[in-house]
């Protein structure tokens, strides 16, 4: 079967993007594996599944794989290439869009520079819904790696993230204490783990260990999470822009119980077929 696809990124975070509203496919994990393979396959952080909607207020199904073949809730710069190849692909010709993702529903709006704006959804803070091992909620949490503790913030965008303050994100342990932390025993379900250092109140820098993936360019549910938790440590005003590998993400919020909302680009880079 030939399948038709689009790789796209949002900052250098790539992704196949499938349609399966006008066509038919199903993916084994051990398929996705090999598609991701940057040598052998298409190469991407991630495989994205346009489907119809399962319920009637919403306008599409967002599904999201990892390289290593696992499904998982959020992506938030996959978010914003979904917004565009739906448009694109003409499925819609809204520009508010409404998708159902595995842990709720997020809102996309195309904007006329091109770039998307997503509001990502209130974030999780209990440890119980991230989830972390914990007894109650704080601030941050003492974390045991190979016997060094480190202080860690704990939040859900829909999907798990801790993130690390950090001096200086280009010398930091992104590669060794990365998978260290994304597996960790207080992380059921693993963890993205971010490295956060803070500039100044609207400005900071960021480096992910995705899970699933390893470090990516960009990880727009991480900076969203890394916003967040520094905002509870009082280190950033509402709007704050965070600087990436890739390039720069600008994320609001406004509070506990308030969406987060990130806007940034979305770059189709081209169209092909595989057979399946």
């Amino acid at each position: 079967m030939i399948v038709k696809f689009t790789k796209m990124h949002g900052l250098g975070n790539d992704f196949m993007v499938v349609d399966l509203i006008s066509q038919h496919a199903h993916f084994r994990p051990e398929q996705i594996q090999k598609l991701a393979d940057r040598h052998f396959g298409i190469g991407f952080d991630q495989l994205l599944i346009v489907e119809p909607p399962g319920r009637p207020d919403v306008d599409f199904r967002y599904r999201i794989f990892n390289a290593d073949g696992t499904e998982v809730e959020q992506c938030g710069n996959g978010a914003r290439c979904f917004a565009r190849f739906v448009r694109e692909h003409r499925l819609t010709n809204k520009r508010v869009i409404r998708v159902e993702t595995a842990k709720g529903t997020i809102e996309l709006k195309v904007q006329k520079d091109g770039n998307v704006l997503v509001d990502m959804g209130v974030p999780w803070l209990e440890p119980k819904d991230v989830p972390f091992v914990a007894d109650e909620r704080a601030s941050l949490y003492p974390l045991e790696v190979n016997g060094q503790i480190y202080d860690v913030a704990v939040v859900s965008m829909g999907n798990p993230h801790v993130v690390l303050i950090v001096d200086d994100v280009t010398t930091a342990p992104v590669e060794t204490l990365g998978p260290l932390i994304e597996s960790h025993p207080r992380f059921p379900k693993r963890v993205n783990v971010g490295f956060l250092q803070v500039e100044d109140q609207r400005f900071g820098r960021l480096r992910v260990f995705e899970r699933g993936v390893g470090e990516t360019l960009a990880c727009g549910s991480g900076a969203c999470a890394a916003v967040v938790a520094g905002r509870l440590l009082g280190h950033f005003d509402e709007s704050v822009e965070l600087k990436l590998l890739g390039g720069n993400l600008k994320i609001n919020w406004a509070g506990e119980g308030q969406p987060v909302m990130m806007s940034g680009p979305a770059k189709r880079v081209y169209e092909g077929q595989i057979r399946v």
